[in-house]
């Protein structure tokens, strides 16, 4: 009688553990929320016709409606 009862609470503990790695962690507090100032950040730059010679600073453009494009694939073979 012992065995039965050991088996179903390993298998308890068992369906518990799984639980408990299937269920997602919290998001991190990265990055800035919407309506936060971005901080000043420095970023080689490139347009239609190459990459240019000088990076492009955030804090050159204050003022200005600025927004940041991402192409992770362009240019690569990726």
């Amino acid at each position: 009688m012992r065995t039965p009862r050991v088996l179903t609470l390993f298998a308890a503990a068992l369906v518990a553990t799984v639980a408990r790695a299937q269920t997602p962690a919290p998001a991190a507090d990265l990055g800035p929320k919407v309506g936060d100032l971005a901080p000043d950040f420095t970023l080689p730059a490139s347009n239609k016709d190459g990459k240019l010679a000088q990076p492009i600073h955030l804090s050159a453009l204050k003022g200005q409606v600025v927004v940041l494009a991402f192409f992770p694939r362009a240019r690569t073979s990726g």
